[in-house]
Formats: C-alpha cells, sequence, structure tokens
C-alpha cells in the first residue's frame, strides 16, 4: 500500500518542478502496474487544495476540481471513502469544513461547531 504526501500530489497535479514530477508520476505508475493500492487522505487534500492556490496561483473552483477529478481517476483511493462528494461544487460550508465533517461521519460522531454553514448538514450540531 502507498499513501500519497502532498508534495506528491501537488506534483502530480501542476507538473513542477519536472524532474520531481516525472519521479512522482513514475512511482504512481509502478504502483498502478503492479496492483498496489494507492491511497490519498483528506489531510492531503485540504493542503493541496491551499497549496494550489496560494503557491501557483490556481483559483478555488480549479483547484477544487483538479483534485476531484484526481480522486475520481481510479488511481487512488480516497480516505474517508466519502471525499469524493465533498470536492463536488456546492454551497454552504467550504471545502475543509466539509472534509472535517465526512472523517467525523466516517467515524460515526457528530460534528460540534458553532459555525452556520457547518453545523446545515445531516450529522452536524450547531451549538448555540
Amino acid at each position: 500500500m502507498l499513501g500519497l504526501d502532498t508534495s506528491v500530489v501537488v506534483r502530480l497535479l501542476v507538473g513542477l518542478p519536472e524532474g520531481l514530477a516525472k519521479k512522482a508520476r513514475r512511482r504512481l505508475e509502478h504502483a498502478v502496474e503492479t496492483g498496489e493500492r494507492v491511497f490519498v487522505s483528506d489531510l492531503v487534500i485540504a493542503e493541496t487544495y491551499f497549496a494550489l492556490q496560494h503557491h501557483y496561483g490556481v483559483p478555488k473552483t480549479r483547484a477544487r476540481a483538479l483534485l476531484k477529478q484526481f480522486v475520481d481517476s481510479g488511481v487512488v483511493e480516497a480516505d474517508p471513502p466519502t471525499m469524493a462528494a465533498d470536492l463536488a461544487p456546492a454551497t454552504g460550508a467550504g471545502l475543509v469544513d466539509r472534509l472535517v465533517h465526512s472523517r467525523y461521519r466516517a467515524l460515526g460522531a457528530v460534528t460540534a461547531t458553532f459555525e452556520r454553514k457547518q453545523g446545515a448538514p445531516e450529522g452536524a450540531a450547531r451549538l448555540r
């Protein structure tokens, strides 16, 4: 099994620096060829989301779309598996808040929050 770090996912998505991107691509290709399971966690997705915006100037909607395409590619397995739905365009809570909520849902926990938008989804409780 292989778990991808943020630095690898960023290189795969932006292709820079070129040498590191090639190494990342080769490692991922090797995993696919040998049937090795490849995981990407919600924390890596959150870090990559911010890295794409702040270091590469990728707009939020484009960053989310790139990440959704990556998670939906069939090459990687999302942890938690419900993460792909959180990457879809949506109103309400932001991407990272949705990832937090999904992580707690996967554990069978209720998300406690003071935030109105974060407290709206099923399985969340807004503290008043």
